[in-house]
């Protein structure tokens, strides 16, 4: 069952915004997509405060319902996808104030792992915005593109019929991505999958590579070794497609020991940066070698590991969180590999990491927000924050001179000034 709502008093709004969604989805700001409009953790436009203040003012909060998604930003609307009850809800917002502008509701059944019952059964993946298309993948592995203006479902599939699993054993958490006129999404579960490009305004199948189930890591398009591709994990490797075909050009084992690939390969250059289980952090670069495009490894990190959480790199500087002792922030030469300083451990679970430019800021889940110089020679932050009274797994959003951040029920406001 689904159900759209829209308020009368939206309709001239609605009007103004379809306006604003018919600019480039990418302006200066924007957060369009998992890890933001170039899908790489970095904050375009940010101005930083000349002093951090001493807290953050809340501008408004709103009750949004459990989950993990990211929060996105385009147009001065805010798109947010959680779970109320037994049903996935995507609702369009006012960045300016938080009011509802318009509200779509679908019925999911989904009974959690016994391992991931914490984090409760609200979706995990971030949805993907591409001019008026807003799409979203529900924790059951429902996929669905909504009309960004109003809510409208335009196309929604579901995979049962073709796979015996719809989800990974954790719920879904992998990010979709648009490409042109594609919507790529790894959908089906464990053991059994199809990384698919989707026709964006119909749903139509255009590519399909099926070799194994989905990760929980989301993937990224670039172009090296003279050739486009997506890279991604798979629940067992670590592969590059040919992102117009989907044509399998090189791949990794990844085996863990649970199936929890989880980070996202993270592009400097013409490295492609990782981590897999018990071999610390590596980069490859991708060579041409008898007309095959091969990966060659070009330096090891062996003191810092990831699992949940993605670094993002600024001025050749690759600033992470690493599972090891406990949780430990990182800084790491991108170029060479050299770790160039380690903060202190048992620092949490995981931490969501952007780059405005000047400062690295990194929300851990246990809400504490850190902002770090990006030129900083250690761990030594230049102002910390409580942005929340419980657990904060989703990214925040740079929304101007505001932060956006989800808890786990609501959807908050913080001004930065």
């Amino acid at each position: 069952m689904r159900r759209v709502l829209v308020s009368a008093s939206s309709i001239i709004a609605l009007a103004f915004a379809a306006l604003a969604l018919g600019a480039s989805a990418a302006d200066a700001g924007d957060w369009t997509q998992w890890r933001g409009a170039s899908r790489d953790g970095r904050v375009a436009g940010f101005v930083a405060p000349s002093a951090w203040p001493k807290t953050l003012r809340e501008e408004w909060k709103v009750k949004v319902g459990v989950g993990h998604s990211t929060p996105l930003l385009s147009g001065g609307r805010v798109y947010v996808f959680a779970r109320e009850g037994e049903e996935e809800v995507l609702r369009a917002l006012d960045a300016r104030n938080g009011r509802e502008l318009w509200k779509s509701s679908h019925a999911v059944a989904y009974e959690m792992h016994n391992a991931a019952r914490a984090h409760g059964k609200g979706p995990k993946s971030t949805p993907a915005l591409s001019g008026n298309n807003l799409c979203t993948l529900g924790i059951a592995g429902d996929l669905t593109c909504h009309d960004a203006r109003t809510g409208r479902v335009k196309w929604r599939k579901s995979f049962a019929a073709q796979y015996g699993k719809t989800a990974p054993q954790f719920g879904t958490a992998m990010s979709p991505v648009f490409d042109g006129g594609r919507l790529i999404a790894h959908v089906g579960g464990h053991d059994r999958g199809a990384l698919t490009a989707f026709d964006a305004e119909t749903g139509k199948v255009k590519w399909s590579f099926e070799p194994d189930g989905p990760a929980y890591a989301s993937p990224v398009i670039a172009t090296l070794a003279g050739t486009r591709q997506l890279i991604t994990f798979t629940q067992k490797e670590l592969v590059g497609l040919k992102a117009e075909t989907g044509e399998l050009l090189w791949k990794l084992p990844s085996k863990t020991q649970y199936d929890e690939n989880c980070n996202t390969p993270v592009i400097h250059k013409d490295l492609v940066i990782f981590s897999r289980e018990e071999r610390g952090i590596e980069a490859v670069r991708l060579v041409r070698e008898g007309g095959r495009v091969v990966a060659r490894e070009a330096w090891r990190n062996t003191e810092n590991e990831l699992y949940m959480s993605t670094p993002v790199v600024e001025r050749g500087v690759l600033f992470g969180f690493s599972s090891r002792q406990k949780g430990q922030f990182f800084a790491i030469d991108a170029e060479t590999g050299k770790t160039l300083w380690q903060g202190e451990g048992r620092a949490g679970e995981n931490a969501a990491i952007l780059s405005t430019g000047r400062f690295f800021l990194a929300l851990t889940n246990d809400a504490t927000l850190y902002v770090l110089a990006s030129d900083a020679g250690s761990f030594t932050p230049a102002a910390r924050y409580t942005v929340a009274t419980s657990p904060t797994w989703a990214h925040p959003v740079v929304a101007g001179a505001s932060l956006l951040v989800k808890d786990e029920t609501t959807l908050a406001s913080l001004s930065l000034k």
